[in-house]
């Protein structure tokens, strides 16, 4: 009896200690899990509410420093507006010790044309100088120096005195493209007093005063537009740089109607269609009767389609390898051009009084044909399975494989026998065509320069602010493939002001600035609409014929 009540006492003993080892590393892990959640609640709650930008990494990119105990931190909190790192622990203290950026100077005893530096301490940039002693700073393994989150100045510990402390910012290099907080602070007590003269205000009354405004689309070009609103905040002040995906370009604008006339320069970050949709909002500026704050337009060419950005010189697609330091410096020193806007009218045969025509708007190309057919495939597929499209390599690769495909099966051919064409009202006798192609730009198709081909024919130049449209034939896919490698010349049909295109019978493909769809029996017709300031970068410069097409 009692070897049975032993027997039962460890078979007891094993169940609870088996039960123990199951239960205990999950109770542990439920635990972890629990207190991991409400640990990011709270983190999520502070950044909420908080007037900093922070945003939270698993790990920084440089040695990084707690800027309240000083330790070492592989992840932690950043702000991207002046760039405080913290370790989660202190992210509380943090956010309620130091100030951000201000936006708009609050009511301080300073002159209203001046303000202090604002002084950061620690993690200053790698190979930054002393501004008093000019020698290396940010050198020793510890929280140490100091950054200025204004004119990004840094100075060491040591050197650091209590007149640097008081002394006005003088914003650095970038005080011609900054909107200072006094500035705006200035122009609300203005207009609280219904004054509407901004010409006393400092800096509106500086000489070389050129405030960017940025715009940038963080859904372009894989996250890269989410990085550089980061790194614009810290070197401008936030109030300038706008997130196309949570703000319209048009209400983004209206920023403009603060600030001197004629002198607004901004900087898009995103491929040609977002360049189209801010020249939309710009129009829209000149019916509200804005026109003399209309600002002049730059380029930062992110995503796949970038031939506007290329014929401007800011280069066929960016991924990081400028500075932004040196993208600001490009915007400052480039020279202001206008582009031709076109209207495309779009109007389906048989249902002229019953049916409105569509209406775009083109700054690049109108195509029918095998291009168009190509965006269509593309296009289809990218609304299918967007992750799949995420890089600039494989959307090039399933361009090729719709180029090649349709090389196979001809899908647009005798084109020439279902097309009328008429150039300022004359009619053109089409030789046998698989596609037309309008363009207002130097290069088409990513990067090739179409009107010009092999370049070994004379031909007019082609220009994007003269009111002129350059139509081009092509004999396929195979010869558009010839002609993006310089083997081949298109079939030059003319220059134009008016381009009339009807398409008699068959539905067929037509794009305007790579937005493509299948088009029944219909009339197009091409008018000029408007002119729209650009800025023109002359060091991206990849073919000669531009710069002397822009030098006459």
């Amino acid at each position: 009896g009692s070897g049975d009540a032993s027997r039962a006492v460890a078979d007891w003993r094993l169940a609870v200690g088996t039960l123990c080892s199951v239960l205990l590393p999950v109770l542990i892990t439920a635990w972890c899990s629990f207190q991991r959640s409400r640990r990011q609640l709270l983190i999520r709650d502070i950044f909420r509410k908080s007037k900093h930008d922070w945003h939270y990494t698993d790990l920084f990119g440089q040695p990084s420093y707690c800027c309240v105990c000083a330790q070492h931190i592989l992840r932690g909190a950043f702000c991207g507006c002046c760039g405080l790192r913290v370790s989660e622990r202190c992210l509380k203290k943090a956010d309620q010790r130091f100030l951000c950026k201000e936006i708009v100077m609050r009511g301080t005893g300073a002159a209203p044309g001046s303000m202090p530096h604002h002084w950061i301490r620690g993690n200053v940039p790698l190979c930054s100088c002393c501004m008093v002693c000019k020698q290396q700073c940010g050198t020793q393994p510890k929280l140490c120096d100091y950054r200025c989150v204004w004119c990004q100045y840094t100075v060491h510990d040591e050197c650091m005195v209590d007149c640097l402390r008081t002394e006005d910012c003088t914003f650095g290099e970038f005080k011609d493209l900054i909107i200072p907080p006094y500035y705006l602070s200035t122009i609300n007590q203005m207009r609280k007093e219904k004054r509407t003269s901004y010409e006393k205000a400092v800096p509106y009354c500086r000489k070389h005063w050129m405030p960017v405004i940025v715009l940038a689309n963080t859904r372009s070009g894989n996250n890269m537009g989410e990085t550089l609103l980061g790194e614009f905040k810290m070197l401008l002040n936030p109030v300038q740089v706008f997130d196309l995906s949570k703000i319209a370009p048009a209400k983004a604008l209206q920023l403009c109607t603060l600030l001197p006339c004629n002198s607004v320069r901004v900087l898009v970050c995103g491929g040609d269609g977002t360049v189209g949709w801010v020249l939309d909002a710009i129009d829209e500026m000149k019916i509200k009767g804005q026109e003399r704050y209309i600002p002049q337009v730059a380029i930062l060419p992110l995503g796949t389609g970038n031939d506007l950005s290329n014929t401007l010189g800011w280069g066929a697609g960016y991924a990081g390898e400028v500075p932004v330091e040196q993208i600001l410096r490009n915007v400052m020193e480039a020279d202001g051009i206008k582009l031709d806007r076109w209207k495309v009218q779009v109007t389906n045969k048989g249902y002229y009084n019953l049916r409105k025509p569509k209406v775009f708007t083109m700054n690049n190309y109108f195509s029918i044909g095998p291009d168009a057919l190509m965006a269509l495939n593309f296009h289809a597929h990218r609304e299918k399975t967007p992750s799949l499209f995420s890089s600039r390599i494989i959307n090039k690769a399933v361009y090729f494989f719709y180029g090649t495909k349709d090389c196979l099966v001809q899908e647009c051919k005798d084109l020439n026998k279902k097309v009328e064409l008429e150039l300022d009202g004359e009619r053109v006798e089409l030789p046998n065509l698989e596609g037309i192609i309008v363009l207002n730009i130097g290069y088409w198709g990513g990067g090739c320069r179409l009107w010009e081909g092999m370049g070994d024919e004379p031909y007019p130049l082609a220009r994007h602010d003269d009111g002129l449209l350059e139509v081009v034939g092509v004999h396929g896919s195979f010869h558009c493939a010839q002609i993006q490698v310089k083997l081949a010349n298109p079939v030059r049909l003319g220059q134009a002001h008016t381009v009339r295109l009807i398409l008699k019978s068959s539905k067929m493909p037509m794009q305007v600035d790579g937005e493509p769809w299948a088009q029944g029996p219909c009339t197009v017709t091409i008018t000029h609409k408007t002119h729209a300031l650009m800025l023109y970068h002359s060091g991206e410069q990849t073919d000669d014929d531009d710069a002397s097409s822009l030098s006459e």
